[in-house]
């Protein structure tokens, strides 16, 4: 991408700036993708193209103003289907399939990443792709623990580059009216929010130490988590349930709704924090929870319920997952891309149905709607659209979850600084605070 001096300055200014809670304009609405003419192509290298990030790649490939330049992932047989993806994507260029993602890092024609890998690796990739000039796009959570959160936000402002999180639901348009509805008092003073995430995930067994496939280095999928035995019930989506690599139900799909919660109620950094559950489904090799509730209380008499249930799909409300606000003059049940307000008669007296007819699976993908959030990191870069979702705002909402995994694993309330959300008080919480590096792989400014 050609950039003049002056535009890198001005791009500077942009990225450090901050969102607010409030809705975006329309100008950011769903119909982003019809808004803006073809320019300068933001080249991206896409981290990962299993699961989440093959959906990066069919994004990208629909964004009018990128380029996929590479394709990184340690499993070859993702390389290789990767690259089939991108040719009936309609990819006109033909990207570049690696196993080893500084590669891209060393391109200097590569003027973004995208990360869809396990979530010990978001923070220190994050960091190398920012110490390498790019650009960042990364999946949820965006961090491991609260360090690295703390790490990754400081990161954002030093380098000046454009950070944006994947917690798309912030560019779906009913999405965006709904907390339009409650910050303009539809239900008055709204104190409360409930939110929760149901699946009906199978055992996943005792694993045994076997032989590491050919198709996977499995040293490289490790990176800076501390070693272990690669295991037969490890990859490609049970790690997710492992301490050492995961941050279990509430990190990886409560984010989503915790953050529209915290957007909601217009809340910042929590004062209290509670957490309870357990492995309570089968017994196997799951370390994280599959049952658990949190719950944040914040000033201004305002409280935050989380329920995650992995292993038992019965929803609230009849939503599988979702978020409700409750207030003074009644209710409003948010539902992926649709929502409903009921006064407190229980009379309902609106209803918002989809913008869009996608089905949004349990991943958490809504794959059209999604597109207008990797747009308007594209258009952030090349253009200084305002983002929809900073890092450095976002990273409130994550907190919460890493707050509720600390209060759940320590087995007690956390009274935290509503001025930096750090725990008070606390030594043995702080000490899950951070997590222990393998050696040479810690992350660093």
């Amino acid at each position: 991408m050609q950039k003049t001096l002056k535009r890198r300055n001005f791009l500077k200014t942009v990225a450090t700036g901050s969102l607010g809670l409030g809705v975006m304009s329309s100008a950011h609405s769903f119909n982003i993708l019809s808004q803006y003419p073809v320019q300068d192509k933001v080249r991206v290298a896409i981290m990962g193209v299993n699961g989440r990030g093959s959906q990066h790649l069919q994004a990208f490939a629909k964004v009018p103003n990128a380029e996929i330049s590479y394709l990184c992932d340690v499993d070859s047989r993702a390389v290789t289907n990767g690259l089939a993806l991108a040719e009936k994507s309609g990819v006109k260029n033909k990207p570049q399939g690696i196993s080893d993602f500084r590669r891209a890092l060393d391109d200097k024609n590569v003027d973004a990443v995208s990360i869809a890998l396990p979530d010990h690796w978001h923070t220190p990739m994050a960091l190398m792709a920012l110490q390498a000039g790019k650009h960042v796009y990364v999946e949820k959570p965006g961090s491991h623990n609260p360090a690295e959160g703390e790490l990754l936000s400081k990161a954002t402002s030093e380098y000046g580059k454009i950070v944006q999180m994947g917690n798309q639901r912030r560019s779906w348009p009913r999405v965006q009216e709904a907390i339009a509805e409650l910050h303009g008092g539809v239900i008055g003073n709204a104190y409360y929010a409930r939110a929760w995430y149901t699946n009906s995930r199978q055992t996943i067994g005792y694993g045994n130490e076997v032989p590491i496939p050919e198709w996977l280095d499995f040293e490289l999928w490790q990176g800076p988590a501390p070693r272990a035995a690669y295991k037969d019930n490890l990859i490609h989506y049970n790690w997710h349930w492992f301490w050492n690599w995961g941050t279990g139900e509430i990190v990886n799909n409560g984010v989503h709704f915790l953050d529209l919660a915290r957007w909601g109620l217009n809340v910042n950094y929590a004062k209290k924090a509670y957490s309870s559950g357990g492995r309570y489904h089968f017994k196997d090799d799951w370390q994280t929870p599959d049952t658990q509730i949190a719950s944040f209380d914040f000033e201004d008499n305002k409280s935050i319920l989380w329920e995650g249930r992995s292993c038992n799909r019965r929803g609230i409300n009849d939503m599988g997952s979702g978020v409700s606000f409750h207030g003074e003059n009644g209710t409003l049940e948010l539902l992926d891309n649709s929502y409903k307000i009921y006064d407190n008669a229980n009379k309902l007296i609106k209803s918002a149905e989809p913008t869009s007819n996608t089905v949004v699976d349990q991943r958490g993908a809504g794959f059209d709607m999604d597109i207008a959030h990797f747009t308007n990191f594209t258009n952030a870069i090349s253009k200084g659209e305002k983002q929809i979702s900073p890092y450095q705002e976002i990273v409130k909402s994550v907190m919460l979850c890493h707050l509720g995994n600390i209060s759940y694993r320590t087995g007690r309330a956390l009274e935290i600084d509503q001025s930096s959300g750090r725990i008070l008080n606390d030594k043995k919480a702080m000490k899950l605070w951070g997590r222990e590096y393998e050696k040479s792989w810690e992350p660093k400014l």
